[in-house]
């Protein structure tokens, strides 16, 4: 252990599952590269093994374990659902869950051929999972805001982007920040569909990942994914399929499309200093997703 990072073999996932779940220890066990939050092993063939890592709290294991059985029926396409809860011990002071698999490759290492089949997949899921919260679901923490309140995250941001692109940039983000805010019931949102979060097979999308995110608010910062998941041309048929999405919501969308290519370019660029999970191939993945932006 290092810092606030621990160190997680196959060893000790066994180990785990043998002190509190005997019966799944004998299933093989697999690295799953990615992630910084969490380390992911894949367990047997249909099983997953979610080790918090640098995660400082276990509140978003918990935020799954108790939201995602609720959602997980209602959803068209799959998503990891808790069916075993590993406490923190001192093998391993930290939560740990057992999911279900997504079978799947993450978008960030593939790529969607069939892009009309994944917008329609993608408005469905999320008109499926756009609908009101109850009281007591999770606010957002450091998602969720209108644009105008993410002004210094953006800032900071648009040390990514070659000087000849600021401009632009800064028009599609002023633009979003001048929209009206959200006046309908707080939704269920994913929170963070950006390209490591989805998987893909037969070239169109066929799951969806980390849902650590969870919220209730407003369905802008998921429609994003309209430009940062879709091909090329691709965000109008999705947007005329969700049918549910007025101008200003367009726009916030937007403008949150263009703040998360962003972090995935800056990601790229630091990917190789210190940040676990880190991948220097965000970077080319987030100028893409720039790129559908700027021409809309």
């Amino acid at each position: 252990m290092t810092g606030t990072e621990l160190e997680i073999t196959a060893d000790l996932v066994r180990d785990l599952l043998r002190d509190q779940h005997p019966d799944l220890a004998g299933l093989a066990i697999r690295e799953v590269a990615g992630g910084w939050g969490n380390q992911m092993w894949r367990l047997g063939d249909e099983l997953s093994v979610r080790m918090q890592r640098m995660d400082p709290t276990p509140v978003l294991q918990l935020k799954e374990r108790r939201w995602l059985p609720v959602l997980a029926p209602l959803l068209p396409l799959p998503v990891p659902t808790p069916v075993r809860s590993g406490a923190p011990s001192e093998r391993f002071p930290k939560l740990w869950t057992v999911m279900t698999w997504v079978p799947g490759e993450p978008l960030d290492h593939g790529s969607i051929s069939r892009g009309t089949h994944a917008a329609d997949t993608l408005a469905d899921f999320l008109r499926a999972l756009h609908v009101p919260a109850p009281a007591d679901a999770p606010a957002a923490t450091d998602r969720g805001a209108h644009p105008r309140d993410c002004t210094g995250g953006f800032e900071n941001f648009l040390q990514a982007v070659a000087p000849g692109d600021a401009a632009d940039v800064q028009a599609v983000w002023d633009d979003a920040v001048a929209a009206p805010a959200w006046e309908g019931p707080p939704v269920w949102v994913h929170g963070d569909l950006h390209p490591a979060n989805v998987v893909v097979s037969d070239g169109t999308l066929s799951g969806i990942v980390d849902f650590g995110d969870l919220f209730a608010g407003d369905p802008a910062w998921d429609l994003a994914a309209a430009w940062v998941l879709l091909p090329e041309g691709m965000a109008a048929r999705f947007f005329a399929r969700y049918a549910r999405a007025e101008e200003a919501t367009i726009r916030r969308a937007r403008g949150l499309a263009a703040l998360k290519s962003l972090f995935l370019m800056l990601m790229g660029q630091n990917g190789d200093r210190g940040f676990p999970g880190g991948k220097p191939h965000w970077g080319p993945v987030g100028r893409v997703v720039l790129d559908r932006v700027l021409r809309g």
